[in-house]
Protein backbone atom coordinates (compact mmCIF):
# COMPACT_ATOMS: atom_id res chain seq x y z
CA UNK A 1 0.00 0.00 0.00
CA UNK A 2 1.46 3.32 -0.76
CA UNK A 3 0.41 4.78 3.02
CA UNK A 4 3.98 5.20 3.83
CA UNK A 5 4.74 7.90 1.01
CA UNK A 6 1.95 10.11 2.30
CA UNK A 7 2.35 12.81 5.41
CA UNK A 8 1.11 11.76 8.53
CA UNK A 9 -2.05 14.29 8.40
CA UNK A 10 -2.87 13.11 4.97
CA UNK A 11 -2.95 9.20 6.65
CA UNK A 12 -5.25 10.01 9.26
CA UNK A 13 -7.91 12.05 7.14
CA UNK A 14 -7.84 9.14 4.37
CA UNK A 15 -7.97 6.90 8.10
CA UNK A 16 -11.16 9.01 8.99
CA UNK A 17 -12.71 9.16 5.75
CA UNK A 18 -12.45 5.61 5.07
CA UNK A 19 -13.27 4.39 8.65
CA UNK A 20 -16.53 6.76 8.54
CA UNK A 21 -17.81 4.73 5.78
CA UNK A 22 -17.65 1.56 7.43
CA UNK A 23 -17.05 -0.86 4.68
CA UNK A 24 -14.02 -2.50 6.33
CA UNK A 25 -13.80 -4.42 9.05
CA UNK A 26 -12.17 -1.69 12.04
CA UNK A 27 -9.54 -3.74 12.95
CA UNK A 28 -8.21 -4.64 9.63
CA UNK A 29 -8.07 -1.19 8.95
CA UNK A 30 -6.33 -0.48 11.37
CA UNK A 31 -3.76 -2.79 10.22
CA UNK A 32 -3.65 -1.77 6.64
CA UNK A 33 -2.63 1.76 7.71
CA UNK A 34 -0.43 0.32 10.72
CA UNK A 35 -1.75 1.90 13.51
CA UNK A 36 -3.36 0.46 16.70
CA UNK A 37 -6.51 0.33 17.10
CA UNK A 38 -6.73 2.59 20.29
CA UNK A 39 -5.04 5.16 18.00
CA UNK A 40 -7.56 4.60 15.21
CA UNK A 41 -10.10 5.58 17.91
CA UNK A 42 -8.52 8.71 18.90
CA UNK A 43 -8.51 9.96 15.78
CA UNK A 44 -11.70 9.39 14.71
CA UNK A 45 -13.12 10.89 17.81
CA UNK A 46 -11.25 14.16 17.53
CA UNK A 47 -12.29 14.32 14.08
CA UNK A 48 -16.22 13.87 15.46
CA UNK A 49 -15.10 16.69 17.78
CA UNK A 50 -13.44 19.21 15.95
CA UNK A 51 -12.95 18.25 12.20
CA UNK A 52 -9.48 18.56 10.46
CA UNK A 53 -8.64 20.45 13.26
CA UNK A 54 -8.95 17.62 16.02
CA UNK A 55 -6.21 15.69 13.45
CA UNK A 56 -3.18 18.08 13.86
CA UNK A 57 -0.24 17.39 16.48
CA UNK A 58 -0.77 17.95 19.88
CA UNK A 59 2.36 19.34 21.77
CA UNK A 60 3.92 17.26 24.47
CA UNK A 61 5.21 19.50 26.67
CA UNK A 62 3.64 20.03 30.07
CA UNK A 63 1.27 23.22 30.59
CA UNK A 64 3.12 22.43 34.10
CA UNK A 65 7.00 21.67 35.02
CA UNK A 66 7.43 22.07 38.87
CA UNK A 67 10.83 20.93 38.18
CA UNK A 68 12.10 23.31 35.78
CA UNK A 69 15.13 25.15 36.72
CA UNK A 70 14.39 28.65 38.43
CA UNK A 71 15.11 32.07 36.31
CA UNK A 72 17.57 33.21 39.16
CA UNK A 73 19.70 30.05 38.77
CA UNK A 74 19.33 29.47 35.11
CA UNK A 75 20.90 33.50 35.17
CA UNK A 76 23.52 32.26 37.98
CA UNK A 77 24.58 29.51 35.30
CA UNK A 78 24.80 31.41 32.56
CA UNK A 79 26.85 34.11 34.23
CA UNK A 80 29.32 31.89 35.08
CA UNK A 81 29.55 30.50 31.94
CA UNK A 82 29.92 34.34 30.39
CA UNK A 83 32.78 34.67 32.93
CA UNK A 84 34.38 31.64 32.07
CA UNK A 85 33.47 30.35 27.94
CA UNK A 86 35.21 27.61 28.56
CA UNK A 87 33.96 25.58 31.59
CA UNK A 88 32.13 22.99 31.02
CA UNK A 89 28.28 21.95 32.42
CA UNK A 90 30.26 19.85 35.70
CA UNK A 91 32.63 22.73 36.55
CA UNK A 92 29.89 25.46 36.59
CA UNK A 93 27.74 22.71 38.72
CA UNK A 94 30.81 22.71 41.26
CA UNK A 95 31.81 25.69 41.45
CA UNK A 96 28.27 27.07 42.26
CA UNK A 97 28.00 24.05 45.17
CA UNK A 98 31.68 25.31 46.84
CA UNK A 99 29.46 28.90 46.74
CA UNK A 100 26.91 27.76 48.86
CA UNK A 101 24.14 27.64 46.08
CA UNK A 102 21.60 25.32 46.68
CA UNK A 103 18.72 23.72 45.23
CA UNK A 104 21.09 23.72 41.51
CA UNK A 105 20.01 21.13 38.86
CA UNK A 106 22.59 18.46 38.25
CA UNK A 107 25.02 19.02 35.42
CA UNK A 108 23.22 17.10 33.10
CA UNK A 109 20.27 19.83 32.98
CA UNK A 110 23.14 22.69 33.02
CA UNK A 111 24.48 21.51 29.75
CA UNK A 112 20.59 21.09 28.34
CA UNK A 113 20.45 25.42 29.83
CA UNK A 114 23.65 25.66 27.73
CA UNK A 115 22.66 24.26 24.73
CA UNK A 116 19.23 26.00 24.96
CA UNK A 117 21.09 29.26 24.91
CA UNK A 118 23.49 28.85 22.31
CA UNK A 119 26.71 28.24 24.60
CA UNK A 120 27.92 24.71 23.38
CA UNK A 121 28.70 23.90 20.00
CA UNK A 122 29.09 20.16 19.42
CA UNK A 123 32.63 20.44 18.02
CA UNK A 124 33.98 21.68 21.39
CA UNK A 125 31.84 18.87 23.10
CA UNK A 126 33.91 16.55 21.09
CA UNK A 127 36.99 17.47 22.56
CA UNK A 128 36.24 17.23 25.87
CA UNK A 129 36.09 13.48 26.15
CA UNK A 130 37.61 12.51 28.94
CA UNK A 131 40.15 9.88 29.26
CA UNK A 132 42.34 7.77 31.95
CA UNK A 133 45.71 9.71 33.29
CA UNK A 134 48.35 8.06 35.27
CA UNK A 135 49.69 10.13 38.20
CA UNK A 136 51.51 10.47 40.90
CA UNK A 137 50.27 9.95 44.36
CA UNK A 138 51.78 12.71 45.90
CA UNK A 139 52.45 16.41 45.65
CA UNK A 140 56.14 17.37 44.24
CA UNK A 141 56.94 13.65 43.12
CA UNK A 142 56.74 15.12 39.60
CA UNK A 143 56.50 18.07 38.02
CA UNK A 144 56.11 18.60 34.75
CA UNK A 145 57.82 21.53 32.25
CA UNK A 146 57.56 23.28 29.03
CA UNK A 147 57.30 26.26 26.99
CA UNK A 148 53.74 26.62 25.10
CA UNK A 149 53.77 27.82 21.83
CA UNK A 150 54.91 31.27 21.75
CA UNK A 151 52.49 33.91 20.70
CA UNK A 152 52.88 37.44 18.77
CA UNK A 153 52.27 40.67 20.89
CA UNK A 154 52.30 44.24 19.09
CA UNK A 155 55.60 44.63 20.60
CA UNK A 156 57.81 41.16 19.85
CA UNK A 157 56.54 37.30 20.93
CA UNK A 158 55.90 35.90 24.40
CA UNK A 159 56.92 32.47 25.22
CA UNK A 160 54.59 31.46 28.03
CA UNK A 161 56.59 28.68 30.45
CA UNK A 162 54.86 26.42 32.56
CA UNK A 163 55.45 24.22 35.16
CA UNK A 164 52.52 22.05 36.91
CA UNK A 165 52.60 19.74 39.62
CA UNK A 166 51.93 16.42 38.01
CA UNK A 167 49.49 14.89 41.35
CA UNK A 168 47.35 18.08 42.60
CA UNK A 169 47.77 20.01 38.75
CA UNK A 170 48.29 22.89 40.58
CA UNK A 171 50.35 25.54 38.66
CA UNK A 172 53.71 26.66 40.26
CA UNK A 173 54.66 29.00 37.17
CA UNK A 174 53.02 30.66 34.07
CA UNK A 175 55.56 32.94 33.20
CA UNK A 176 55.80 35.37 30.14
CA UNK A 177 59.47 35.21 28.82
CA UNK A 178 60.83 36.62 26.18
CA UNK A 179 62.70 33.49 25.15
CA UNK A 180 63.54 30.34 26.03
CA UNK A 181 67.07 30.34 26.68
CA UNK A 182 68.49 28.50 30.04
CA UNK A 183 69.41 32.20 31.18
CA UNK A 184 65.60 32.75 31.11
CA UNK A 185 64.36 29.60 32.99
CA UNK A 186 66.95 29.33 35.70
CA UNK A 187 65.78 32.54 37.41
CA UNK A 188 62.12 31.34 37.23
CA UNK A 189 62.96 28.08 38.80
CA UNK A 190 64.89 29.93 41.60
CA UNK A 191 61.98 31.41 42.57
CA UNK A 192 59.35 28.57 42.06
CA UNK A 193 61.85 26.57 44.02
CA UNK A 194 62.16 29.90 46.79
CA UNK A 195 58.38 29.58 47.44
CA UNK A 196 57.43 25.63 47.22
CA UNK A 197 60.44 23.89 47.68
CA UNK A 198 61.77 21.33 46.16
CA UNK A 199 60.85 18.29 43.89
CA UNK A 200 61.55 14.75 43.90
CA UNK A 201 61.95 14.80 39.90
CA UNK A 202 60.94 16.92 37.10
CA UNK A 203 60.21 15.84 33.31
CA UNK A 204 60.61 18.09 30.01
CA UNK A 205 60.22 17.76 26.01
CA UNK A 206 63.28 17.54 24.41
CA UNK A 207 65.40 19.75 23.06
CA UNK A 208 66.89 23.38 24.60
CA UNK A 209 67.07 24.28 27.09
CA UNK A 210 65.55 20.96 28.71
CA UNK A 211 68.28 18.36 27.24
CA UNK A 212 67.73 15.48 24.96
CA UNK A 213 66.87 11.82 26.09
CA UNK A 214 68.90 10.19 23.39
CA UNK A 215 71.83 12.95 23.62
CA UNK A 216 75.32 11.69 22.77
CA UNK A 217 76.21 14.93 24.05
CA UNK A 218 75.70 14.62 27.58
CA UNK A 219 74.22 17.20 29.86
CA UNK A 220 72.98 20.14 29.60
CA UNK A 221 73.71 23.36 31.94
CA UNK A 222 70.49 23.31 33.28
CA UNK A 223 70.24 19.94 33.95
CA UNK A 224 73.27 19.34 35.71
CA UNK A 225 71.82 22.29 38.02
CA UNK A 226 69.05 20.13 39.15
CA UNK A 227 71.05 17.33 39.65
CA UNK A 228 73.67 18.98 42.00
CA UNK A 229 70.00 19.97 43.64
CA UNK A 230 68.92 16.84 44.56
CA UNK A 231 66.43 16.97 41.73
CA UNK A 232 66.03 13.88 39.38
CA UNK A 233 65.70 14.90 35.71
CA UNK A 234 63.79 13.04 33.02
CA UNK A 235 62.42 13.84 29.21
CA UNK A 236 59.23 12.89 27.36
CA UNK A 237 59.85 10.29 24.76
CA UNK A 238 60.73 11.81 21.36
CA UNK A 239 57.61 12.51 19.48
CA UNK A 240 54.96 11.77 22.08
CA UNK A 241 53.60 14.80 24.06
CA UNK A 242 51.06 12.55 26.17
CA UNK A 243 54.38 11.79 28.42
CA UNK A 244 53.67 15.68 29.59
CA UNK A 245 49.90 14.75 28.86
CA UNK A 246 49.02 17.33 32.11
CA UNK A 247 51.04 20.53 31.18
CA UNK A 248 49.90 19.53 27.41
CA UNK A 249 46.07 19.72 28.92
CA UNK A 250 47.04 22.81 30.82
CA UNK A 251 48.13 24.42 27.56
CA UNK A 252 44.91 24.01 26.24
CA UNK A 253 43.07 25.59 28.95
CA UNK A 254 45.26 28.37 28.66
CA UNK A 255 44.58 28.87 25.29
CA UNK A 256 40.70 28.35 25.16
CA UNK A 257 40.12 30.15 28.43
CA UNK A 258 42.49 32.94 28.00
CA UNK A 259 44.42 33.63 24.60
CA UNK A 260 42.17 32.78 22.20
CA UNK A 261 41.09 36.00 20.58
CA UNK A 262 43.34 37.80 23.16
CA UNK A 263 46.19 39.97 21.82
CA UNK A 264 48.49 41.55 24.71
CA UNK A 265 50.55 44.47 23.64
CA UNK A 266 54.23 43.38 25.40
CA UNK A 267 55.04 40.86 28.09
CA UNK A 268 54.22 42.92 31.30
CA UNK A 269 50.81 43.08 29.91
CA UNK A 270 51.26 39.40 29.15
CA UNK A 271 52.17 38.28 32.77
CA UNK A 272 49.27 40.69 34.41
CA UNK A 273 46.97 38.24 32.42
CA UNK A 274 48.62 35.51 33.47
CA UNK A 275 48.71 36.10 36.96
CA UNK A 276 45.04 36.63 37.27
CA UNK A 277 44.05 33.37 35.10
CA UNK A 278 46.47 31.35 37.35
CA UNK A 279 45.24 32.59 40.30
CA UNK A 280 41.55 31.62 39.03
CA UNK A 281 42.96 28.36 38.25
CA UNK A 282 44.50 27.27 41.02
CA UNK A 283 42.24 28.74 43.95
CA UNK A 284 38.69 28.33 41.84
CA UNK A 285 38.67 26.39 38.76
CA UNK A 286 37.18 23.04 39.59
CA UNK A 287 39.22 20.42 38.17
CA UNK A 288 37.72 17.03 37.21
CA UNK A 289 40.67 15.14 37.47
CA UNK A 290 40.86 16.02 41.27
CA UNK A 291 37.09 15.71 42.17
CA UNK A 292 36.08 18.86 40.98
CA UNK A 293 37.90 20.89 43.46
CA UNK A 294 40.36 23.87 42.82
CA UNK A 295 44.45 22.86 42.60
CA UNK A 296 44.80 24.73 45.57
CA UNK A 297 42.69 22.31 47.80
CA UNK A 298 44.96 19.11 47.04
CA UNK A 299 48.53 20.69 46.52
CA UNK A 300 50.93 21.31 49.79
CA UNK A 301 54.67 22.60 49.09
CA UNK A 302 57.51 21.14 49.73
CA UNK A 303 59.75 20.22 52.86
CA UNK A 304 62.81 19.91 50.88
CA UNK A 305 64.08 23.87 50.66
CA UNK A 306 65.86 25.73 48.21
CA UNK A 307 69.88 25.79 49.38
CA UNK A 308 70.97 29.31 48.46
CA UNK A 309 74.36 27.76 47.69
CA UNK A 310 74.97 24.60 45.85
CA UNK A 311 76.00 21.85 47.89
CA UNK A 312 79.44 20.25 47.22
CA UNK A 313 79.37 17.60 45.70
CA UNK A 314 80.85 14.45 48.33
CA UNK A 315 80.98 10.87 48.42
CA UNK A 316 81.61 7.65 49.96
CA UNK A 317 85.07 6.93 51.23
CA UNK A 318 86.80 4.30 49.12
CA UNK A 319 85.07 5.33 45.69
CA UNK A 320 86.81 5.77 42.82
CA UNK A 321 86.87 9.27 41.82
CA UNK A 322 87.54 11.18 38.55
CA UNK A 323 87.73 14.75 37.85
CA UNK A 324 86.08 15.81 34.52
CA UNK A 325 88.34 17.41 32.18
CA UNK A 326 87.47 20.45 29.97
CA UNK A 327 86.44 18.57 27.31
CA UNK A 328 84.33 16.88 28.75
CA UNK A 329 86.20 13.52 29.79
CA UNK A 330 87.21 11.70 32.50
CA UNK A 331 90.52 9.27 32.21
CA UNK A 332 90.95 5.98 33.67
CA UNK A 333 93.15 3.64 32.86
CA UNK A 334 94.94 5.49 30.88
CA UNK A 335 91.86 5.96 28.36
CA UNK A 336 89.57 8.77 28.09
CA UNK A 337 85.64 8.63 28.01
CA UNK A 338 83.51 11.40 27.43
CA UNK A 339 80.92 12.57 29.73
CA UNK A 340 79.10 15.92 29.09
CA UNK A 341 81.07 19.26 29.17
CA UNK A 342 78.53 20.72 31.27
CA UNK A 343 80.27 18.82 34.00
CA UNK A 344 83.55 19.97 33.29
CA UNK A 345 85.36 20.59 36.45
CA UNK A 346 83.38 18.63 38.66
CA UNK A 347 84.20 15.24 40.49
CA UNK A 348 81.93 12.16 39.47
CA UNK A 349 81.63 8.53 41.13
CA UNK A 350 82.67 4.76 39.13
CA UNK A 351 80.93 2.09 40.38
CA UNK A 352 82.46 -1.41 39.49
CA UNK A 353 78.87 -3.42 37.69
CA UNK A 354 78.43 -7.45 36.86
CA UNK A 355 78.81 -7.30 33.87
CA UNK A 356 81.87 -7.55 32.54
CA UNK A 357 84.16 -4.42 31.61
CA UNK A 358 81.30 -2.08 32.28
CA UNK A 359 81.49 0.75 35.41
CA UNK A 360 78.52 3.03 36.28
CA UNK A 361 79.09 6.85 36.38
CA UNK A 362 77.65 9.08 38.94
CA UNK A 363 77.05 12.73 39.47
CA UNK A 364 75.95 12.97 43.10
CA UNK A 365 73.54 10.88 43.23
CA UNK A 366 72.20 10.26 39.43
CA UNK A 367 73.72 7.69 37.43
CA UNK A 368 74.43 9.79 34.46
CA UNK A 369 76.27 7.23 31.81
CA UNK A 370 77.71 4.01 31.55
CA UNK A 371 81.25 3.27 30.29
CA UNK A 372 82.49 0.19 28.61
CA UNK A 373 86.18 -0.75 29.27
CA UNK A 374 86.94 -3.61 27.39
CA UNK A 375 85.44 -1.71 23.82
CA UNK A 376 87.13 2.03 25.06
CA UNK A 377 84.32 3.94 24.89
CA UNK A 378 81.12 5.99 27.06
CA UNK A 379 77.25 4.98 26.01
CA UNK A 380 75.22 7.40 25.57
CA UNK A 381 73.56 9.26 28.65
CA UNK A 382 71.26 7.48 31.59
CA UNK A 383 67.73 8.56 30.82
Amino acid sequence: MPWNEETRMSLKKKFVSVALQKKIPFIRLCKDFKISPPCGRKWIKRYLEKGEEGLKEKSRRPHFSPYKTPEIIELQILEVRKRHPAWGARKIHAFLSQRGKVDLPDPSTITRILHRHGKILEEESQKRKAFIRFEHALPNELWQMDFKGHFSMTRGRCNPLTILDDCSRFSLALKACQNQQECTVRPVLIDVFREYGLPDRITADNGAPWGNSVSVQGYTNLEVWLIRLGIDISHSRPYHPQTQGKDERFHRSLKEELLKGREFSDLEEAQRNFDEWRKCYNEERPHEAIGMRPPTSKYVASLRRYPERLPEIEYEIGSIIRKIQNRGELHYEGHRYFISESMRGMCVKLVETERNGIMEVYLCQKKVKEIDLINKVSARRII
